[in-house]
């Protein structure tokens, strides 16, 4: 199952988390949620270790 850990407010947004997760050896997923904005979506069993990742880095 996945879990939505952020909601960008951009395309460029998302693809700069989506890069930096990445090199971290995270799997996401980015969602259109509507009104320009996307959903970052992880793993739930991955979700607070990426939290902590996102807080680290942004």
């Amino acid at each position: 199952m996945w879990q939505v850990v952020y909601i960008a407010s951009s395309k460029e947004e998302a693809d700069n988390i989506l890069k930096i997760m990445e090199k971290e050896g995270f799997m996401l997923q980015i969602d259109d949620a509507g009104s320009g904005s996307y959903q970052i979506k992880v793993p739930a069993i991955e979700a607070e270790e990426v939290y902590s990742c996102l807080h680290k880095n942004f």
